[in-house]
């Protein structure tokens, strides 16, 4: 790793430190050290003159003569630690003198209030843990370029309290999601990532080679198929926090690894997807977060029940014109061009049609909504509606502007799976999932099952403006 030539000045003189604390006997990458508790702990049970060993990062320190008052950082909370000549002894104040902002050190003494109310602990010995080579980022200007937020994810955590409550955030929110589901019965499942056909999804995938079998391989790009394996296989219902790969473009809501869960229930359909969904990021969001109201200013949700249940002609119709389905594809073409959408001349009317949805419905669509019964072009897993084969029964629920989970009414019938799947392999049969559709000729029951794009669902219960700030490891141009 390079440094600046102002880095490598405090690296130079850290390393002096380092071997000044070496010389009194500590070891500059410790060993393990047996807490009481955390600090967040250590405040909450506070009792004064309690005998405590805590640990932290040093990110505060000033010197009083014979004493040294400096704060341990432990996650997002921070406590205050006494250090008195008269109690650690001489050799040990002496060493700490050479302690820098970053490093870790373990403490142990008891727990008093200082005379302006701080909660702390009183120094009766310490140990360096590890020593930090590199300074951290200055408190107000040191970490505010997004690009080394995100390369440097670690001193971001450090600097920047909000950032470590959203992903405490995140976490909170993936233990609601699992308790929600377990709770109603559903089995999370496993399924492979590595896969010999990139299936479930139109998308491009990374690809790979499996050298033991020479074959070459996919990173999923969806579990669908290996799921819909299990219902057939007797599992009524099961889900699979999962991440997928998609080898496609990077923006403020796509990073090509992501995380979703995709949920499915025997004899259920796309309505009882939707109730499920509805039921289970409302009761998340009041857990985690106590409110319905998520995120601030223009990119404020309301998630109260009832959601909006729209069709997506009906949509289509609002913005296009009542007359849109009865134009002219060339008519319908020109409309779309004075949207201001650039229409190819080779396009249907569906291509033209979606992208009227795309660019100027689906982004206006702020609180949650249902949109339903799609073209069946689009959606090619999915069953067709009873009383129109040209759609499909399933909903896109979008929220903010962006499609945050797919649902459908399952396909199980193998004929119209295997006559899809030829379609949309134009030709290529090595496209086409020969396996999984003997799995469905054995009988899969009707069933319900959609996909929750979780980096979304933080977005939106967060605020997030970018999948960038819910990642914690974004991926990103490589530099230079």
């Amino acid at each position: 790793m390079e440094h600046g030539p102002k880095e490598n000045e405090f690296r130079q003189q850290r390393l002096i430190n380092l071997q000044k604390l070496q010389e009194f006997g500590q070891s500059p990458f410790g060993a393990a050290f047996e807490r009481t508790g955390t600090v967040a702990a250590t405040l909450a049970a506070f009792a004064e003159n309690a005998a405590v060993r805590v640990a932290g990062r040093v990110v505060s320190k000033r010197q009083m003569g014979k004493s040294i008052f400096a704060h341990i950082q432990d996650g997002p909370d921070r406590l205050q630690i006494y250090v008195k000549k008269d109690a650690v002894g001489e050799a040990a104040f002496a060493a700490f003198e050479f302690i820098d902002l970053g490093d870790h050190v373990g403490v142990e003494g008891p727990l008093f209030v200082t005379r302006t109310g701080e909660k702390s602990v009183k120094a009766e010995k310490w140990t360096l843990l590890s020593k930090a080579l590199l300074p951290l980022p200055e408190k107000w200007h040191g970490l505010q370029d997004v690009e080394i937020r995100y390369r440097q994810r670690y001193l971001d955590l450090i600097a920047n309290p909000e950032v470590r409550q959203l992903f405490d955030r995140r976490t909170r929110v993936l233990t609601e999601l699992r308790a929600f589901l377990g709770a109603r019965g559903f089995a999370e499942v496993e399924t492979p990532m590595i896969q010999p056909m990139a299936g479930g999804a139109a998308a491009n995938p990374f690809k790979t080679r499996y050298e033991a079998l020479s074959a070459d391989m996919f990173l999923r790009i969806a579990p669908e198929l290996y799921l819909k394996r299990l219902l057939v296989g007797g599992y009524d219902k099961v889900y699979e926090l999962n991440r997928n790969f998609r080898n496609e473009g990077l923006d403020r809501s796509h990073n090509p690894e992501f995380t979703m869960v995709e949920i499915y229930e025997a004899y259920g359909d796309c309505r009882s997807m939707m109730r499920l969904v509805e039921s289970l990021v409302t009761t998340v969001a009041e857990k985690v977060l106590g409110s319905l109201q998520v995120g601030a200013g223009e990119l404020a949700v309301n998630l109260a029940s009832p959601w909006r249940i729209v069709t997506y002609r009906e949509l289509i119709l609002e913005r296009a014109g009542a007359d849109w389905y009865d134009l002219p594809l060339e008519t319908a073409r020109e409309r779309a061009r004075g949207f201001g959408l650039d229409v190819p001349g080779d396009w249907n009317r569906g291509a033209i049609t979606h992208e009227v949805y795309e660019k100027l419905v689906e982004r206006t669509l702020l609180n949650p909504t249902f949109v339903t019964r799609l073209p069946v072009e689009l959606v090619p897993l999915a069953k067709a509606c009873a009383d129109d084969p040209t759609v499909v029964d399933v909903f896109e629920l979008v929220v903010r502007g962006r499609e945050l989970a797919p649902g459908y009414s399952e396909l199980n019938d193998p004929i119209e799976q295997r006559k899809r799947f030829e379609e949309q392999a134009q030709g290529d049969t090595s496209k086409i999932d020969a396996d999984f559709l003997e799995a469905l000729e054995h009988g899969m029951p009707p069933a319900g099952g959609m996909g929750i794009g979780i980096d979304r669902l933080i977005m939106v219960l967060t605020g997030a403006e970018s999948i960038r700030d819910v990642v914690l490891f974004p991926q990103l141009k490589p530099r230079g």
